[in-house]
């Protein structure tokens, strides 16, 4: 990150895998870092001994949650520069086999809490000309049989991506996304899926992936924070895969 202002940014699902990642990078660069997540445990693992995180622990999905985090950034530091929407959760299953409260819970996560947490910090990223990235998943760009409704909920937030940065571009508001291939997180732990589960899982992303393994979450937070970084100003709108070629295989 360049220039003299030490930007606050808002990382959700910051308690493991990207997001706290994403956390760390941000904060290693100099910036003053939210990190939000379910668990307080896992983000104060996340924050370690770096004074520049500070955890707080909401459910992203609750009523009150958009503006409880909101006003935590700008109570603690008065301005709002980056909105990182990571916070996310994967089910699966058939479409015969739809569970209806884990599909709401899939949508009410991944979809509906990114619309209200923009909507309570837009004022706020507008009077610093900030950066809203939101985490997708490249799979949402093909064909998830299986995971249908994750794929789709990720599908409408890349659009989201684009429809916001168009909208938002009159404030000075950036909107992108990074779109993740098979990343080394803790997501399918999260998901309760049996050990010889993931690793089908695995073997089905890695024979789909034409660099042949799985990415670091490191690796996906560096791409988070240069599509942040001032010279990518003129970046708006983009979805960028960092998937080792899945989405064009």
């Amino acid at each position: 990150m360049t220039g003299t202002v030490e930007r606050v940014v808002v990382v959700t699902g910051a308690g493991t895998g990207i997001g706290r990642a994403t956390a760390r990078a941000f904060a290693e660069a100099g910036a003053h870092v939210l990190a939000v997540g379910r668990r307080a445990a896992p983000l104060a693992e996340t924050a370690g001994e770096r004074p520049r995180i500070v955890p707080l622990p909401a459910d992203v999905t609750a009523p009150d949650a958009p503006r409880l985090i909101v006003d935590a950034a700008l109570d603690r530091y008065g301005r709002l520069d980056v909105l990182v929407n990571n916070a996310g959760v994967a089910g699966g299953g058939a479409l015969a086999d739809l569970d209806e409260a884990a599909a709401r819970r899939q949508l009410e996560t991944n979809l509906l809490a990114p619309v209200r947490l923009v909507h309570a910090a837009l004022a706020a990223l507008t009077a610093t000309g900030g950066v809203v990235v939101n985490v997708s998943t490249s799979v949402g760009q093909r064909a998830w049989p299986g995971s249908s409704v994750y794929a789709a909920g990720k599908a409408a937030l890349d659009s989201l991506t684009r429809s916001w940065a168009v909208e938002l571009a009159p404030r000075g508001v950036r909107v992108v996304a990074v779109a993740p291939g098979a990343v080394e997180t803790p997501i399918g732990v999260h998901q309760g899926l049996t050990p010889q589960r993931r690793a089908a899982v695995r073997e089905w992303q890695l024979a789909r992936t034409p660099l042949g393994r799985v990415g670091r979450p490191e690796e996906v937070a560096w791409a988070i924070q240069r599509l942040c970084d001032p010279d990518a100003g003129f970046v708006t709108g983009v979805v960028l895969p960092v998937d080792g070629g899945a989405v064009v295989a």
